[in-house]
């Protein structure tokens, strides 16, 4: 198969969101049995979310691990519905990729290019593709995540 040149690169992983109806019951398995550190939270009525954002390992390869439960259980979007929400990758030029993707037929999900809980550019990979935009998640929400400098260049020397 032949390579596809893009104007942008999926540096690595940026995180991992987890939801349920209980954000205590999800700390108590990721935070006090795992280890992982707490380290911030996020609230959005609009997106129907109450967030503890967690993380693992350290500098450039820092994951973050959103544990997450709806404000009101009745409401959309229902990020309980789906115990592994999301998957967040590290983008190293955003706007490019969005604009690239779109005009290849990449469905985006409603909301553009937007600050997110831990601060940097993101947009969702809509999980269901359409007639006018035929590529999709194929199920699975994935958020596109603005990478910073640091993070650009520690994969920059990995590839050198």
């Amino acid at each position: 198969m032949s390579q596809i040149q893009r104007p942008f690169k999926v540096l690595g992983i940026q995180q991992i969101a987890i939801g349920g109806t209980s954000k205590a019951r999800l700390q108590k398995l990721w935070v006090q049995m795992l280890g992982l550190e707490l380290t911030g939270s996020f609230r959005s009525e609009r997106e129907n979310v109450d967030e503890d954002i967690c993380t693992m390992g350290k500098g450039p390869f820092k994951v973050e691990v959103d544990l997450m439960e709806p404000v009101d259980i009745e409401k959309k979007p229902a990020v309980h519905a789906t115990p592994l929400n999301h998957v967040g990758i590290w983008i190293d030029d955003l706007p490019k990729a969005v604009e690239w993707l779109t005009a290849q037929g990449v469905r985006f999900a409603p909301g553009g290019i937007r600050k997110g809980a831990a601060g940097f550019d993101i947009c969702f990979l809509h999980p269901k593709s359409n007639d006018e935009f035929p590529i999709s998640g194929e199920g699975v929400l994935i958020e596109m995540v603005q990478a910073p400098s640091e993070v650009i260049e520690a994969f920059a020397k990995l590839a050198a």
